[in-house]
């Protein structure tokens, strides 16, 4: 994979499920200098509606990572910190998961700052172990989807440590309409802005999906998040808005390729060749 990620014209990457690359420090180093590659990041789940066990081994988890992630760093000599992902655990509730991109109505408020505390809380006592900071991903099929349940999180998270990473894709689809401007929302969202994720959305397919009441999963099969500039997210005004608000960090294009729907290098190549034909 990561062979195939340079050879296709990419310079970072996040680590994926825990034990897809190296565990160890060094060999993961290895594995990055090798190709001259920079660590961004890594995702930990974190059941923000979950008991008090799931939620320490969650902590216990994330603690691992921004270990791993710190360590590898520090053996790369790199400057720029990775980044610790929280996001619910997404696709466990089977409400939100059978509803995914057509949530309506008012998410209670507890909801909203249980969640907030939760990640929060998670956030802090990995910065406290490690020094390593945390943004939280909004996800379809997660406690956390639409852009107003966006909004309540971030006024509710302690956000001296947890900041956001924004996903166009998953906002699109979260937001249950097609034509929701995805450059405004990242505009008013930029202050608290870690990292962006640069996914799509097919539009015809999210219709359908939301029509037929397909749950996530059926969704992510039926190819909801396609190759980039094949859907309805505007990256060239995502572009020009993270030039307005003075991004400076990494942009990580993020592409669901399950067994059937084709080849990730050729994907990955198609969404590179994409990226740079809008100037980035």
């Amino acid at each position: 994979m990561l062979d195939e990620l340079v050879a296709t014209g990419y310079t970072g990457t996040e680590l994926g499920d825990w034990g897809f690359m190296p565990t160890d420090p060094t060999q993961l180093a290895a594995a990055l200098q090798h190709r001259q590659l920079t660590l961004i990041g890594a995702f930990v789940p974190v059941a923000l509606q979950g008991d008090t066990t799931q939620i320490a081994t969650a902590t216990a988890h994330a603690q691992r990572t921004a270990e791993l992630l710190t360590r590898t760093a520090q053996i790369l000599g790199q400057a720029h910190a990775p980044l610790l992902i929280l996001a619910d655990a997404n696709g466990t509730d089977p409400i939100r998961t059978a509803n995914a991109g057509r949530i309506t109505g008012h998410t209670p408020s507890g909801v909203i700052v249980r969640a907030a505390k939760v990640a929060s809380e998670v956030a802090r006592a990995v910065y406290a172990a490690s020094g390593v900071r945390s943004a939280f991903h909004h996800h379809c099929a997660g406690i956390i989807e639409t852009p107003d349940e966006v909004r309540r999180f971030l006024m509710h998270s302690d956000n001296d440590v947890l900041g956001l990473v924004f996903d166009t894709g998953h906002m699109l689809y979260g937001s249950g309409n097609n034509t929701t401007d995805i450059a405004a929302l990242l505009h008013e969202f930029a202050p608290h802005v870690r990292l962006v994720h640069f996914k799509d959305c097919q539009p015809e397919i999210a219709t359908r999906t939301r029509h037929e009441q397909l749950d996530y999963f059926a969704a992510i099969q039926a190819g909801i998040f396609c190759e980039l500039g094949r859907g309805a997210v505007d990256f060239a005004a995502i572009a020009r808005t993270l030039t307005t608000i003075g991004y400076q960090g990494w942009i990580v294009v993020e592409q669901d390729v399950l067994p059937g729907m084709g080849e990730p290098r050729i994907s990955a190549a198609h969404n590179r060749d994409y990226l740079r034909s809008i100037g980035l």
